[in-house]
């Protein structure tokens, strides 16, 4: 871990320095907590993920799925409601795919879904090393809209790809996001977005 705990000591100097807003860092928070090294080796067979065993976690106002040999990480890291790591595919691996969930209050800001897309996809220039937004676009379900970006960035040694769903609902903004390796994101994607589209607000 120790990866992790030199990267967040970093950003939090970076933050002291610049006196940030608490506004500010929205989508970049979903990017620290992403970042984890393992020394642990597993197995990770994508396609029997897909197919195989499935738990569910369910909470006062959302559920989600992942499959049952994902790991879930419920400790708070960096304000994270949880964390689903992936097993790691080699003895050579040293990142954990994962998907995470972050709740932000924004009362006093008055910030819809347009807005703070806006903001957030301007912090992946501004804020995230090498950040390239790839893909953004509004979806609806039912009767609730979110949004939907996928982007790319480099943190410490690792080039990673992301895919994020933005909602905001009642003051409050929802951040879903996978995070990969970028090479290896096309393995992962159709696993992480099952696990992604499964998420549920009740």
């Amino acid at each position: 871990m120790k990866i992790l705990a030199d990267f967040l000591f970093g950003f939090y100097r970076l933050i002291k320095m610049n006196k940030m807003k608490t506004i500010k860092l929205i989508g970049i928070l979903a990017l620290i907590t992403s970042l984890t090294a393992c020394n642990q080796t597993k197995e990770n067979n994508i396609q029997t993920e897909i197919l195989g065993d499935w738990k569910s976690l369910s909470e006062n106002n959302y559920s989600i799925n992942y499959p049952d040999n994902w790991e879930l990480n419920k400790a708070g890291q960096m304000g994270t409601s949880f964390i689903l790591f992936s097993p790691l595919s080699s003895k050579q691996d040293n990142f954990k795919e994962n998907v995470n969930l972050l709740v932000q209050d924004l009362k006093g800001h008055d910030l819809d879904l347009d807005k703070y897309v806006e903001i957030s996809e301007g912090q992946i220039k501004t804020l995230v090393m090498d950040g390239e937004l790839i893909e953004s676009k509004r979806i609806t379900t039912g009767n609730l809209n979110y949004h939907k970006a996928i982007y790319t960035g480099r943190q410490g040694t690792f080039n990673l790809k992301f895919e994020q769903y933005f909602w905001v609902v009642e003051n409050k903004a929802i951040i879903l996001t996978l995070t990969c390796e970028e090479d290896q994101f096309d393995n992962y994607q159709i696993i992480g977005e099952k696990i992604l589209n499964s998420f549920n607000l009740n």
